[in-house]
């Protein structure tokens, strides 16, 4: 077997399991899940119907491409999401299904990674999407850990990694708006990276699989694509990573799409060619009109308000936490943080007292240089409905204040 299977983390939610095992709530008390990142929003019903009227299609084999009509209905969201002027996104070259993004994001990397060159590297923000550090890891290449932390936004700081780093990166991964802290990245930082990127030679992959997830309908957070077209380049070593499972509620129908630069993409297409994983035409036929229609995503986006708005008040509090710029996660910072295991000490206690389920923030980190920034924070998914996420924020505010 591949020796580098035995450098792999245990999953976050493989631990979080371990730290539950033989704790039990008080009876009678029902368990509230907010520690997976699992939409629970009903899905707009055109999504399932489309669905039952491809099912025809089961005896047929998709291909890697995908279909034309999905190609182009991908390439028009991301021009009007966007802002891209009509017709600068080609579906026939710069869009490729997959099979949502995070298969796409552990295959992109096995493709991207060149072995033979001596230390490559691929750099990742900490904490982060344990998937970049997995495909890293069985590429070949060494995972450089970027903090984040408060004091810098929750985002890495670039002029903080040296240049010899920069010259052995072969792919930057960037997630905005963040994953686990809802950070978005604007235009003067996605410039910077671009900078570097064009400097060192290496490829920018940006998982945007939140972008349509935040609470200004003023603001949307802007894109890796977005901010190339406002510096007058073209989409050169960029490759941008969009689902419809957080944007349209539909985790289950894994569908997603990559697009950016064509020569990547051509490659990238060959890779998936032997790997396999074409998207099912029924899946393909079910996420055209998704794709296509935005209205249901404002009324989604206005759920999240609403929990935002019901729940902040309460945790404010008790919590060191605030409203993020986007996402549907909140980063709280626990009681006693400094102290060792604090996050992990807390979300059992807060499982064994309230029956409420989140995720230490540690669980998504390394430790670099003794320091893990994941430590004391924990990652809140208010994905269930509105009535059970208050309920929840009543349940930790009572456990945290004694009551």
């Amino acid at each position: 077997m591949n020796p580098a299977l035995a450098r792999l983390h245990p999953y976050p939610f493989e631990r979080l399991a371990r730290l539950k095992a033989g704790v039990y709530p008080p009876e009678g008390l029902r368990e509230i899940a907010l520690s997976i990142g699992e939409p629970r929003h009903a899905p707009p019903p055109f999504i399932a119907e489309a669905l039952v009227a491809a099912l025809n299609t089961l005896g047929t084999y998709p291909a890697a491409l995908g279909l034309p009509e999905l190609r182009a209905a991908c390439a028009g969201w991301l021009e009007r999401r966007f802002r891209l002027a009509a017709g600068s996104v080609d579906p026939a070259t710069m869009v490729l299904p997959v099979n949502g993004t995070r298969e796409a994001l552990f295959a992109f990397v096995q493709a991207a990674v060149d072995a033979t060159k001596p230390a490559p590297a691929v750099l990742m923000p900490n904490p982060f999407y344990q998937i970049y550090e997995g495909a890293a890891l069985l590429a070949g290449a060494e995972p450089v850990y970027l903090e984040t932390s408060a004091a810098n936004r929750w985002l890495p700081d670039l002029e903080a990694v040296p240049a010899s780093t920069w010259d052995r990166c072969q792919v930057l991964f960037i997630c905005t708006p963040g994953n686990p802290t809802g950070a978005v990245m604007d235009h003067a930082y996605l410039a910077r990276v671009l900078e570097l990127a064009d400097r060192h030679g290496f490829i920018v992959a940006s998982d945007e699989c939140y972008s349509d997830i935040y609470l200004d309908e003023a603001a949307p957070p802007p894109g890796l694509l977005e901010a190339c077209a406002r510096l007058g380049r073209g989409f050169e070593r960029c490759v941008v990573f969009h689902s419809l499972s957080k944007r349209s509620s539909v985790p289950g129908l894994r569908s997603g799409f990559v697009a950016g630069d064509p020569a990547l993409l051509a490659q990238f297409r060959l890779y998936r060619t032997y790997h396999g994983c074409a998207v099912p035409v029924h899946t393909q036929l079910a996420s055209i009109p998704a794709w296509q229609d935005d209205a249901h995503v404002v009324v989604n986006r206005a759920l999240y308000r609403e929990k935002f708005d019901a729940v902040l008040p309460i945790l404010e509090r008790c919590l060191e936490v605030g409203r993020p710029d986007a996402s549907f996660y909140l980063w709280p910072r626990v009681p006693d943080a400094d102290e060792p295991g604090s996050d992990e000490a807390f979300a059992k206690a807060l499982y064994a007292y309230q029956a409420i389920t989140t995720l230490p923030g540690s669980y998504l980190s390394r430790t670099v240089a003794g320091r893990n920034p994941g430590h004391g924070y924990l990652r809140i998914s208010l994905v269930a409905p509105p009535a059970e996420c208050v309920e929840a924020a009543r349940r930790i505010h009572d456990f945290v204040t004694g009551r």
